[in-house]
């Protein structure tokens, strides 16, 4: 069943019942799932993301932030982190997942930058190939600075003008974190863990950033995914977000028990 609803066109949000057209591994134990879900794939903007719910799965979809477009066709990029992404990972070619999208505030590039650099950290390579294909077609030169803890947890895969590699241990290109390699820009986009987006924040607080929280609903109704906000207050990153202005975010108020806070 598909259907969409909404005002304006680029708020169009639709449920398909998407076929798993693919699967392939980009790093040590980091896959990307293809699957064939043609209105999404010809309306998502880069940071956006689509809400997976399959059977047998979690009680609550999972959100995933979409990798990459290819005609009908949209990617995204996970791990198994828990018992219900390893039920994803362990699905067929041609099952099928209930994807909803897609959904949240996307990057806003504009129009004016000449130079952007695309910083990523692990997963946080997830927005990062549709955010670097929008920004070519706008003329900008891109700079993609990608980290991870070791050159075996590296994505394989990347896109722009220039890549830059950064390992924690130095196992591939420059010893230290996405953040410290990556040089200044017009404009600067980032994604990974939260300790990297509040120093991509200390260092560029113009920087637009996708935050990392847990999401019920995925259309702000659940409330799960508030982020407190440096003028007071919290947001749903489902629904104004998950894309912030770095230094927006109250970095210090994430809570800290949870996995995804900056003192975790």
């Amino acid at each position: 069943m598909e259907r969409g609803w909404g005002g304006e066109a680029r708020l169009l949000v639709f449920l398909v019942d998407a076929r798993i057209a693919g699967k392939r591994r980009v790093a040590r134990e980091m896959w990307v799932l293809a699957m064939d879900a043609p209105e999404i794939a010809a309306s998502v903007r880069a940071g956006q993301f689509v809400n997976l719910g399959w059977t047998p799965g979690p009680l609550l979809r999972r959100p995933f932030s979409v990798y990459r477009v290819d005609d009908d066709r949209i990617e995204i990029v996970l791990k198994a982190v828990g018992a219900g992404t390893a039920q994803l990972l362990d699905m067929d070619r041609g099952d099928r997942v209930s994807c909803l999208g897609p959904l949240g505030r996307g990057f806003d590039l504009g129009a004016g930058p000449r130079s952007i650099v695309l910083v990523s950290g692990g997963l946080g390579v997830a927005p990062m190939p549709l955010a670097a294909r929008e920004a070519t077609a706008l003329g900008m030169r891109v700079t993609w600075v990608h980290g991870a803890r070791s050159r075996e947890e590296l994505c394989t895969e990347s896109g722009g003008d220039e890549v830059i590699w950064a390992t924690d241990d130095g196992s591939q290109g420059l010893a230290g974190t996405a953040v410290a390699a990556a040089p200044d820009a017009d404009l600067v986009l980032a994604c990974g863990p939260n300790p990297m987006l509040a120093a991509a924040a200390d260092r560029w607080p113009d920087a637009l950033v996708a935050v990392e929280t847990y999401m019920g609903c995925g259309t702000g109704v659940c409330l799960g995914c508030a982020v407190p906000l440096k003028r007071g207050g919290y947001d749903r990153a489902c629904k104004e977000g998950p894309v912030y202005r770095a230094a927006d975010i109250d970095w210090t108020a994430l809570p800290a028990h949870l996995p995804y806070a900056v003192t975790a």
